[in-house]
């Protein structure tokens, strides 16, 4: 499992609006960030938008996944600027298909889908689903699938989108696939098991060809995986934020970046 260096963000969770001092300390912060040492993969688990909502007297969760929403295009400019090439969304979860109401559903799967469509439009941005889409409506698998297919070939910042998506799902989904493939080639249960290896696994994951996060982001102040990349996230860096996801600003993101090039990674050496 990936390492946690015990700590959440301890400075002010609130600045004043960007101004003279905001910027002043968002330049200190970036000469404290040594750029060699910026994460090649960056995965975030958005959490928060629900109490965002509820915060501001708001009856309706989609009040505050709309505003998460927004928030992700200006989230990934942030990471495209600090030299990040690869950036996972943890946006909706195999748990949150069960565990969340019709209603509130049918509108996670409008505003994905709008998200899905507004970051393809992007020119330099590659976009990607990882996750299963048997539960996800038509039109949100539509909408994730002609981003996928319009956004191929671009070289800019790569832009996984975690819908449909749970970790255990994904080894078990990985398995399933390793065994099918070994028994159209005319294997057995015996000669599958001398093969079975965890680079295998790998190399059917829905993240395969990809390097694993370095650095793993969770928002809101909760510091669980809750089944996020939890194969991928074994060496992962994890880094805790109380700003609830809408309310995230570059200085919260900068100082992430900060702690992560200040520690050392190991890799169990």
């Amino acid at each position: 499992m990936g390492r946690y260096s015990g700590r959440v963000s301890s400075e002010p969770s609130i600045l004043p609006r960007p101004g003279f001092l905001y910027r002043l300390y968002q330049r200190r912060l970036r000469r404290e960030i040594d750029p060699s040492q910026i994460p090649h993969h960056v995965a975030v688990i958005v959490d928060g938008n629900r109490r965002w909502a509820k915060l501001r007297l708001q009856e309706q969760p989609a009040f505050g996944h709309r505003a998460g929403a927004q928030k992700v295009p200006e989230f990934l400019g942030w990471c495209e600027e600090a030299g990040v090439k690869v950036v996972t969304l943890y946006l909706l979860s195999t748990d949150n298909l069960v565990g969340r109401t019709p209603a509130e559903l049918a509108d996670l799967f409008e505003i994905i889908g709008t998200l899905a469509t507004e970051l393809a439009g992007h020119d330099t941005w590659r976009i990607k689903h990882v996750g299963s889409c048997a539960e996800l409506s038509p039109e949100l698998t539509s909408a994730l699938k002609h981003a996928e297919d319009s956004s191929q070939g671009r070289t800019g910042l790569h832009v996984n989108l975690a819908v449909g998506y749970g970790g255990r799902s994904e080894i078990a989904a990985a398995v399933h696939s390793i065994i099918d493939a070994h028994q159209q080639r005319g294997g057995s249960i015996d000669t599958l098991a001398e093969t079975l290896t965890p680079e295998l696994i790998g190399e059917h994951l829905w993240t395969r060809g990809q390097a694993d996060p370095d650095l793993v982001i969770r928002t809101s102040g909760e510091q669980r995986l809750s089944d996020f990349m939890i194969w991928q996230s074994a060496h992962s860096e994890f880094y805790f934020v109380e700003a609830l996801y809408p309310d995230l600003r570059e200085v919260d993101f900068l100082r992430a970046l900060r702690d992560y090039t200040q520690r050392h990674r190991r890799f169990g050496s």
